[in-house]
């Protein structure tokens, strides 16, 4: 039984890594989403993944799930098992992290630090610029920014721009009426 189990995982590890060789063509993006959902990740099928994407374990991808109209950019990286929701209309800049598995501060002398993992939770129309961090157990709301090299540690309320290590408020965001535009 344990080699079943484990020839599962070896299928999942492989689909992933078929996905990541595709080169960054329309056909290769098509190609990489339909791989990356047989390996368990949770997608509509309108969103785009722009080149490789890193779930680390394997196993993780069955707790992703990204909504419509996302965009995920390249080297994109999943790390741990709590759970990673990306919602609709969602920009995810390259060389993103989002990682649900940390280490408690305690310790006890001669043994290693527990792992604590927390899910995390991005909602619909945010932009997450190139670089960010995500840390698990964060919630970032409805149509929020998170800048460029930002390290996320904790909640970001809705039409929030956040930015810095850690992440502080930077300002508000304005929500457009339907139809209208700024022009700066």
């Amino acid at each position: 039984m344990a080699w079943l189990l484990w020839a599962w995982n070896m299928g999942e590890v492989i689909l992933l890594a078929l996905a990541n060789m595709l080169p960054r063509t329309r056909n290769g993006d098509r190609i990489r989403k339909r791989l990356m959902r047989l390996a368990g990740v949770s997608l509509d099928m309108t969103m785009a993944v722009s080149g490789p994407t890193t779930i680390s374990p394997a196993r993780a991808a069955k707790t992703i799930a990204i909504g419509g109209n996302s965009y995920l950019g390249p080297n994109t990286s999943f790390g741990g098992c709590a759970g990673i929701t990306i919602g609709r209309f969602a920009q995810i800049g390259p060389n993103v992290g989002f990682h649900t598995v940390s280490h408690s501060l305690d310790f006890e002398r001669g043994k290693a630090r527990p792992s604590t993992e927390k899910p995390i939770l991005i909602e619909d129309h945010v932009w997450i610029g190139a670089g960010a961090m995500i840390m698990g157990g964060v919630i970032i709301g409805r149509g929020s920014v998170v800048a460029a090299g930002a390290v996320v540690t904790k909640d970001v309320p809705p039409l929030t721009l956040v930015g810095g290590v850690p992440a502080k408020t930077i300002r508000q965001i304005q929500e457009l009426e339907a139809g209208s535009r700024v022009l700066d």
